[in-house]
C-alpha cells in the first residue's frame, strides 16, 4: 500500500489527538496475537486490521462449518470446509492488503508452545470457548510477560477484562479452580461475541497507544437483552500460584 493510501485510510483517527501519526506508526508495529478465530476474533481481528495494525497471528485448529456462520463473520458460506486460519488470513488480506497474517493451523495445547509463540508478539486476545485453554494462555502470558485479553460470550452476555503481567489480578486470580468443561454447544447470539470483540479490540488498540483507562482489576460485564453495562472489581491473589510471590 502506497502512504498516501494509507494515510487516506486511516485519516479519520489520525485527527484523534491520542493518535496522531505518531500513535498510527505504533498501531503499524504492532503485532497481537489471537488464539482461536471463532466469534470474539471475528470482531476483534476484524476492528485491530481497520485501525492498522500491522501483524496479525492466529492460531485455530478447526475448519469452517456453516453452523459458524451466525457469528464468525471472518468466515463465509464459500469457505465451508476450509481451515478456519487460512479462511481468516484471506478475509483480513482482502480487507486490508497491507496487513501481514501469520498463521498457526493447530491447538496450541502447552503451555510452552503458547510461551514461545507470544514471545513474539505485543498483546494476546483470548479468543477461545474453554476453562482449560485460558489457564495454559494465563500461565503463558505470566511466563512471557506478555498482556492479554479474556474475553467470553454465551446467550446474550459476555465478559472482558484486561491481563497485564505485574499489573494487577491474572485470569487464575479471578477463577482459582475451573469451574468445569463440559461438551455440550453453548448457545449464543451473534452480536453478543461481536460485540465482546470490539470491546478488546478497544482494549488493545488502547494499549498500544499507550493512552485510555484500560479493565485492569475491572470485569466488564455486558447484558444485551436488558442493555446493561456493569463491572466487578477484582482483587490480585498475592498466592495466586501464576501471578503470586
Amino acid at each position: 500500500m502506497h502512504a498516501s493510501d494509507a494515510e487516506k485510510r486511516f485519516s479519520r483517527q489520525t485527527l484523534l489527538p491520542e493518535v496522531g501519526r505518531q500513535g498510527q506508526e505504533r498501531l503499524a508495529r504492532a503485532a497481537v496475537f489471537l488464539v482461536g478465530a471463532g466469534g470474539l476474533a471475528s470482531a476483534a481481528a476484524y476492528y485491530l486490521v481497520a485501525a492498522g495494525v500491522g501483524t496479525i497471528g492466529i492460531a485455530d485448529s478447526d475448519r469452517v462449518e456453516i453452523s459458524n456462520l451466525n457469528r464468525q463473520i471472518l468466515h463465509d458460506a464459500s469457505r465451508i470446509g476450509m481451515t478456519k486460519v487460512a479462511s481468516a488470513r484471506q478475509c483480513l488480506e482482502t480487507f486490508h492488503p497491507g496487513v501481514t497474517v501469520n498463521t498457526i493451523a493447530q491447538r496450541l495445547t502447552s503451555t510452552q508452545a503458547l510461551t514461545t509463540v507470544f514471545a513474539d508478539y505485543d498483546l494476546i486476545i483470548d479468543c477461545t470457548d474453554n476453562f482449560a485453554a485460558r489457564y495454559r494462555i494465563n500461565a503463558a502470558a505470566m511466563k512471557s510477560g506478555t498482556p492479554w485479553i479474556y474475553g467470553a460470550a454465551s446467550g446474550f452476555e459476555g465478559q472482558v477484562m484486561t491481563i497485564v503481567p505485574g499489573k494487577g489480578p491474572c485470569y487464575r486470580c479471578l477463577y482459582p479452580s475451573s469451574p468445569g468443561d463440559t461438551d455440550r454447544v453453548v448457545p449464543v447470539m451473534g452480536v453478543a461475541p461481536g460485540i465482546v470483540g470490539m470491546v478488546q479490540a478497544a482494549e488493545a488498540i488502547k494499549q498500544i497507544l499507550g493512552t485510555g483507562t484500560l479493565l485492569l482489576g475491572r470485569m466488564l460485564f455486558v447484558d444485551l437483552l436488558d442493555m446493561n453495562f456493569s463491572e466487578l472489581n477484582i482483587s490480585r491473589n498475592p498466592n495466586c500460584p501464576d501471578c503470586g510471590h
